[in-house]
């Protein structure tokens, strides 16, 4: 009698308990996410400028804020994404900002963008003949490659882009050369090498057109555009001759060749 009676109440707690494991979750799972207003006033107070007129902000119970509306600069959807982050209750944010500014043709940007980049960080250390960033535009997405040599030098090709009219997004794909200064001295010495040469010292006329010198632990690449195949054939040569480097990957191309999907700064 007293075994049964122990038996019924055992079943009759694990019944119960099954019943309230099977309630519990349905109703959690049901509950509508409640918006959080309170950050959500947050986030557009951060966006309190001119520039995010037309942007709009909400923050749902997770915390994530979902940015909506446009802006005239891809640079302003950025930085509001950067923004709403930094706001207090914000665990993640989904930027769905379209930027509405002038259209600007693929191959037309392209070139714009190419021809901007050229001249950057002309007559700072090293200048810009060891940084080769290529450019590259989808649907008015830009994509940049290549290499440069210190991060000042990726972040500065990075805002000229992001605040050109036209962009309407930004790829990051610029590998940054490691710090080294043997790789520093090596630069040096592969440019004095190159530039050194009586039939390619021209390409140090014109700083927007250089003979490009990439290096990564020894191993060094060229890159740019040179007037003939003699002259790409020479530069590999006195490159490959520099002591301390390891080998050496000739990516110059010859004016009036096909060029590659990817144009070099």
């Amino acid at each position: 009698m007293f075994r049964t009676m122990r038996f019924s109440r055992s079943a009759a707690m694990t019944a119960t308990l099954a019943g309230v494991l099977t309630v519990l979750p349905l109703t959690a799972w049901s509950a509508p996410m409640q918006d959080d207003s309170n950050a959500a006033s947050e986030v557009q107070k951060k966006l309190d400028k001119k520039q995010f007129s037309n942007v709009k902000a909400t923050v749902d119970g997770s915390g994530v804020a979902t940015l909506t509306g446009t802006v005239d600069l891809y640079e302003y959807k950025a930085d509001a994404e950067r923004r709403a982050s930094k706001v207090k209750g914000v665990k993640g944010v989904r930027d769905e900002i379209e930027v509405a500014g002038p259209t600007v043709p693929d191959q037309q940007l392209q070139q714009k963008l190419v021809e901007k980049l050229q001249y950057d960080r002309v007559g700072y250390e090293m200048g810009n003949t060891f940084n080769a960033i290529s450019v590259n535009v989808q649907n008015g997405v830009v994509t940049l490659g290549g290499h440069a040599r210190t991060y000042p030098d990726r972040d500065s090709a990075l805002g000229i882009v992001s605040t050109f009219p036209g962009v309407k997004g930004v790829n990051d794909e610029i590998e940054v050369d490691p710090t080294s200064i043997m790789d520093d001295q090596t630069r040096i010495a592969v440019a004095r090498a190159v530039y050194g040469d009586p039939v390619l010292n021209k390409y140090a006329i014109n700083p927007a057109k250089p003979i490009r010198i990439s290096v990564q632990n020894g191993h060094v690449a060229l890159y740019g555009v040179v007037d003939s195949k003699g002259d790409k054939d020479i530069a590999g040569i006195r490159a490959n001759g520099v002591a301390g480097v390891f080998s050496v990957q000739n990516n110059l191309m010859v004016a009036g060749e096909q060029p590659s999907e990817k144009s070099q700064k």
